[in-house]
């Protein structure tokens, strides 16, 4: 918390700068495309590591599809998981998000940049309308970051239970599921320190609807789930041999 503390300080004239680009841009929509607001959002992502002297290791963009939408399914660790793969993710992307993490200052605003998806947890027909929103959105090319462990506690580099749920928006769309591993991401706003850190995103080789079609929710999640705790423990692993 501390070093988020010290972001946010630090980057306040910053802040204020790009709430007041935000509000103009949510004022004058009709004239941002997503790849403007994208870039202000990347922006904003840039500052805040620099700022939080946070280094992201990007790897595996080859894997990532061309075309179309597709769902970035990760392991989910700190309030930093969305800020990495945002930077790596060179297209435009999004992200589903809890409704009462989303209405925080700041994240607020960065989330009615993106036009992300508010998932409020409490209301299964709110649920509902959010998956079906994400299902729309996913068949009409955006890409969206989801985070099927619904939530973290402290747990770091090991991974939960995925929520097979978390899968019904891009079974519906039938589109790619992109498994994304990250390591590290619980330094930056977890660890008390102001030293420099490094996380790393890792974006896998994807799951074509050909490759899942016919499978249940929850064969799906721990397909996606096994990949991405494969991955890390390899990159952990060979970590420890230095």
């Amino acid at each position: 918390m501390l070093r988020l503390a010290f972001v946010v300080i630090i980057s306040l004239p910053f802040i204020i700068y790009y709430m007041c680009i935000g509000a103009y841009i949510e004022k004058h929509g009709e004239r941002y495309d997503e790849k403007a607001r994208y870039k202000v959002a990347r922006k904003v992502v840039a500052c805040m590591m620099r700022n939080g002297f946070v280094r992201t290791k990007v790897y595996g963009k080859e894997n990532l599809p061309k075309e179309g939408g597709y769902g970035l399914f990760s392991n989910h660790q700190g309030k930093y998981d969305a800020i990495g793969i945002i930077y790596g993710h060179d297209k435009p992307c999004t992200i589903m998000m809890d409704e009462k993490r989303s209405r925080l200052i700041i994240v607020n605003q960065f989330i009615r940049l993106i036009k992300g998806c508010r998932l409020d947890k409490s209301s299964i027909e709110a649920q509902v309308r959010a998956i079906k929103t994400v299902t729309e959105e996913l068949k009409q090319g955006r890409k969206y970051i989801i985070f099927p462990e619904g939530g973290y506690y402290h747990n770091r580099n090991a991974v939960m239970d995925f929520m097979p749920g978390a899968f019904k928006c891009a079974i519906r769309a039938k589109c790619p599921i992109v498994p994304v591993a990250i390591i590290d991401s619980y330094k930056p706003f977890e660890i008390n320190s102001l030293r420099k850190v490094t996380t790393q995103v890792h974006f896998l080789e994807p799951l074509c609807y050909e490759d899942y079609k016919g499978m249940k929710t929850d064969e799906i999640a721990t397909i996606v789930r096994e990949r991405i705790v494969a991955k890390m423990d390899s990159v952990l692993k060979n970590n420890n041999k230095k």
